[in-house]
């Protein structure tokens, strides 16, 4: 199970190094009043820093080595 865990979160560390952020559109009403609606598309953008990406990847280098060690 710890080897699991290990491999995806080694995965998810090299994709957030690789890719530090998405957007996305969200549609969101600026009137409604009765039958008249009015929306308009905004983007929303999610950004975190690479380092997070760097300490998800080491933690998962530590924990596929010391769950080999343990067997």
């Amino acid at each position: 199970m710890n080897k699991t865990i290990a491999l995806v979160m080694i995965i998810l560390g090299v994709v957030m190094l690789i890719w530090t952020g998405f957007t996305y559109t969200k549609k969101e009403k600026l009137i409604d009043a009765g039958p008249i609606q009015i929306s308009a598309d905004r983007e929303k953008s999610v950004n975190w820093p690479p380092y997070i990406g760097g300490i998800v990847l080491i933690a998962g280098v530590v924990i596929l080595l010391t769950s080999k060690r343990s067997k």
